[in-house]
């Protein structure tokens, strides 16, 4: 089995599950117990400083939580673009990763360039995520540092299947529902 870490795992327009329906998913860590990802593209209404005010001097302002993921919603992850990436629980992309509790709430806005929080996370156990792909319910495709931060995070989805090319951007342009175009 070969791992997914630091690929997205864009959901094919047939995935119909609505906590994954055109999820963009960053995968953290993926081995032999199953596999973890973020799910990027799902921001709430919720700002960071109303739902978790200890974070709120490490985010920018007006900044919002993320959907992560079914997993633990109640639980928060931050992702972020670390100075060192060893500082990293796992890391997605390039030095951005997954904050530990190593890191610490006071280290944060030190150790990390920038960050984005999250409640909850998508999880797989063993052999689950591999039933999926073998399913097609998910495109494969190499994260890259800038989908973790879009600017524009419920795009991504259509901007990755467009940037994959050929056939999946004629799927990046598919309405939400067919049966209305």
């Amino acid at each position: 089995m070969d791992s997914l870490q630091g690929q997205l795992l864009v959901a094919s327009p047939t995935l119909t599950d609505p906590n994954f329906a055109r999820a963009v998913v960053a995968i953290a860590n993926h081995d032999e117990d199953g596999a973890l990802g973020i799910v990027l593209n799902r921001p709430s209404e919720t700002e960071v400083a109303e739902a978790v005010p200890e974070l709120e001097d490490v985010v920018d302002s007006a900044e919002v939580v993320f959907v992560g993921g079914p997993v633990q919603p109640a639980s928060i992850v931050v992702l972020a673009e670390f100075e060192n990436p060893a500082e990293a629980a796992f890391l997605v992309v390039g030095g951005i990763g997954l904050v530990s509790e190593r890191t610490g709430l006071e280290r944060l806005d030190i150790v990390t360039a920038r960050r984005r929080v999250f409640a909850g996370y998508a999880g797989w156990g063993p052999g689950q995520l591999e039933a999926e792909l073998e399913r097609e319910d998910w495109i494969v495709d190499p994260a890259h540092p800038e989908d973790v931060f879009a600017a524009e995070p419920v795009d991504l989805w259509g901007r990755v299947l467009d940037r994959k090319g050929g056939q999946f951007r004629l799927l990046a342009r598919m309405p939400t529902d067919p049966s209305v175009n």
